[in-house]
């Protein structure tokens, strides 16, 4: 089997979706806000994933919504969830031991 990884992301698929919400300042600071609210990684993991699926278009029943809904489901979500969860608490550690 062929290395899948893509711009250092798991594929193809997780840095498209990646780049797409970073692309964008409204999905960007929304995925942040996501990530600061949940409460771990794997939250925040599902959470993201429904969030870009409630996003999709509805194509109904066709080749096109399969095709989406393939690809979508290659989508490594908890690195995503990772990359999020570390941005938005950096620094949380070094305000919590500063007297």
């Amino acid at each position: 089997m062929s290395d899948k990884k893509c711009n250092g992301w798991a594929n193809y698929e997780t840095w498209n979706v990646k780049l797409w919400l970073d692309n964008e300042q409204g999905t960007y600071g929304e995925a942040l806000d996501i990530a600061r609210s949940a409460r771990d990684v794997g939250y925040l993991s599902r959470e993201l994933r429904v969030w870009v699926e409630e996003m999709t278009p509805n194509l109904g029943a066709s080749m096109f919504s399969d095709l989406l809904n393939a690809a979508l489901s290659e989508v490594d979500w908890d690195e995503i969830a990772e990359s999020y969860w570390e941005e938005a608490h950096e620094g949380d550690e070094e305000e919590g031991g500063e007297a």
